[in-house]
């Protein structure tokens, strides 16, 4: 066995269903392979977006007979809300309140510089700021404006009778999108209205999905293991928007087979 399947099977935190300490691998004897997602803070871009393209995905997911479970960085009612807002099971959601798994796994703690006379919470603020301009996190930019300019490798992801509400602009149908660009595939403003639709839910709720802010900028990781506890696939993520080694397709190691 891995060490990363060593880690995570002895590991037990907060499942959100109940709000029992279990084993986060409990349940998962008989699955045939094994998906563990050890996700950012429940608040963060990252775990939205990827709750979102597992919701899109689950159909196909469970065909294949993939077993899943995530463990966030916050407390149990950060992954109420997260399920509740995501659709995300709750008896497949685990918490870490202090990042102890990211530690355990040397998953990327983001960017860390000290700034005198600032308190833990404004520093991880600073560093949390720098990252979103692309310092200490490769990629970010670069994603950030793919969701603006739109994506042929992408797939569609907004149904043209869907209405997109819940944001800063007013309440649109995925057909507007047409005019920016035809259809199949990810059109111009379509990523990036689904991510201003997921960062107005969590300032509108800032305090339950952000207990506390001293693990802003820590960063998660993607583990994929056969029945027997071999690991098959991991991505660690290097940068915010960088949860996917192919983020036109993020699900794709596990689809594309």
């Amino acid at each position: 066995m891995t060490n990363a399947y060593s880690i995570l099977g002895q590991t037990q935190r907060l499942r959100i269903s109940d709000g029992v300490i279990a084993p986060i691998v409990s349940g998962c004897e008989s699955a045939n392979r094994l998906l563990i997602l050890v996700w950012s803070q429940l608040g963060d871009f990252d775990s939205l977006e990827y709750a979102w393209w597992l919701q899109r995905e689950s159909e196909k997911l469970i065909a294949k007979g993939i077993t899943i479970r995530a463990i966030g960085i916050g407390d149990r009612s950060a992954g109420l809300k997260f399920c509740d807002y995501t659709g995300f099971p709750q008896e497949w959601l685990f918490v870490d309140p202090e990042a102890e798994i990211h530690t355990l796994l040397g998953l990327y703690p983001g960017l860390s510089w000290k700034f005198p006379l600032l308190s833990t919470a404004l520093n991880s603020w600073l560093n949390l700021i720098l990252m979103c301009a692309g310092i200490g996190s490769p990629g970010t930019i670069a994603e950030v404006f793919r969701g603006y300019r739109g994506d042929r490798k992408a797939p569609q992801l907004i149904a043209d009778d869907e209405v997109i509400g819940d944001t800063p602009l007013p309440p649109m149908k995925g057909s507007f999108f047409k005019l920016a660009g035809g259809s199949g595939f990810q059109r111009p403003f379509e990523l990036a209205t689904i991510r201003l639709q997921n960062m107005s839910e969590v300032l509108s709720n800032w305090k339950t999905y952000v207990p506390q802010s001293a693990y802003l900028t820590q960063r998660g990781g993607t583990f994929l293991f056969d029945q027997a506890g071999n690991l098959l696939y991991e991505h660690r993520d290097r940068g915010i928007l960088g949860f996917a080694e192919n983020m036109s397709r993020p699900l794709s190691f596990l689809l594309e087979e």
